[in-house]
């Protein structure tokens, strides 16, 4: 039975043509708009968590200001006695600062303005090097008694910063003082990581003359302690140090799984908001899939007719009409899970290797895909149930006199 309806409303719907298909746009749009923004919200999602998860969860960041976006402002400011401090709190086994400034970079005859970033270059390195995934690919970092040590990001090593590679044992001048490149580092992801220059955080503090004034600090728990505890601590020594109450904050303590989950609520909002677009462009797909099947009741009344008076129940009617305008609804969900793992791929490939954002991944599943469909067959069938009722409604001998 399921079968004569799928291919009686199969026939049906090829007759119809291209009423068909503008019927199906508004379930094209909503559907491509849901498989496009859940595969990418999912993609940044696992991403972010990975590159989390490889930092470390026994990690906090101390910044000044209200956050990142207030970092290295002139109204407050991290020092090496803040340093200190977040180091002697209980659980903290080291804490370590840097810095990083726009310059001026010269290389091969060639002039650019580049972020420096200045690292410690004792124990302490260690803790941005893991906190930031910085990891050298060829060569070593500086030195303690290397002044003019380099280290350079991955796409100033492969020539996408400077018309020309930067490798080990090259000359790199940074506002008219000249380094040796003694060590490239591996792909960050990130497009201003991945053409920054590291320099020893003493020759920083000296080439632009700013003393004492970290972007951010950033503190390694022991073994065996509660990260967000710890990290309460250094909220309140803080706070006790400056004279501050609570509210009254002009630094920023965050631990990994906090940023983790300040992400994750971003990203919820973003999707949220997408997601209420595409169930806009449904809600007016099924309007339209309900004025087709409303508009094929008038104009197959006299087959309706006919199939009553052959012993059709008002149930066969009803579950004909449904199952046509389900099947409406899941060939535009088709067509909308193509166009959305399209459109999803596209910004991928143009977020990866034009915006050089390695986070904007697209995380394709099979249960998206069935989710989808089974969504869009579902709108459709509610679509169809009102005109499905009035065809079922119809009296034999009247439908059979309708011209």
């Amino acid at each position: 039975m399921i079968d004569d309806y799928i291919r009686i409303s199969i026939r049906s719907i090829r007759h119809q043509g291209t009423r068909s298909w503008l019927t199906m746009l508004g379930i094209f749009i909503g559907i491509a708009t849901i498989v496009s923004l859940i595969s990418l919200g999912q993609g940044m999602e696992d991403a972010i968590n990975q590159m989390m998860s490889s930092v470390g969860v026994n990690l906090i960041y101390v910044m000044p200001g209200a956050g990142f976006q207030s970092m290295g402002s002139a109204s407050t400011k991290l020092t090496t006695d803040d340093v200190d401090l977040i180091e002697s709190v209980h659980g903290v086994n080291l804490a370590a600062g840097m810095t990083s400034k726009v310059a001026k970079v010269e290389s091969h005859g060639e002039s650019k303005f580049g972020f420096v970033s200045g690292l410690p270059t004792d124990k302490r390195q260690k803790i941005i090097e893991d906190m930031e995934s910085i990891r050298i690919a060829e060569g070593r970092f500086f030195k303690d008694d290397e002044k003019f040590g380099v280290g350079v990001g991955f796409r100033v090593a492969n020539g996408d910063f400077f018309s020309k590679p930067v490798t080990i044992g090259d000359r790199v001048t940074i506002n008219e003082k000249v380094f040796r490149v003694v060590g490239t580092l591996e792909k960050i992801g990130s497009k201003d990581d991945d053409e920054a220059f590291y320099i020893p955080l003493e020759t920083s503090e000296e080439l632009f003359n700013d003393y004492d004034n970290y972007i951010v600090v950033m503190a390694q728990v022991k073994d065996g302690f509660d990260t967000a505890e710890v990290a309460e601590n250094i909220k309140k020594k803080l706070r006790k140090d400056r004279g501050l109450n609570e509210g009254e904050e002009d630094f920023n303590v965050q631990t990994v799984e906090q940023m983790s989950e300040s992400f994750g609520i971003i990203l919820n909002v973003v999707n949220l908001v997408f997601l209420g677009i595409a169930g806009i462009s449904l809600f007016v797909g099924g309007i339209g899939i309900m004025n087709t099947m409303y508009t094929s009741v008038l104009q197959r009344t006299r087959e309706i007719g006919i199939m009553k008076a052959v012993g059709a129940r008002n149930g066969d009617i009803m579950g004909l009409f449904i199952v046509e305008s389900g099947v409406i609804g899941i060939a535009g969900g088709i067509v909308g899970v193509i166009i959305g793992l399209g459109l999803s791929k596209t910004v991928e490939f143009i977020a990866v290797n034009n915006l050089y954002l390695d986070v904007m991944k697209a995380h394709v599943s099979w249960q998206l895909i069935v989710g989808a469909l089974a969504f869009s067959f579902i709108v459709g069938c509610i679509s169809g149930t009102l005109p499905a009722r009035q065809a079922a409604k119809l009296r034999p001998v009247e439908a059979l006199r309708y011209e």
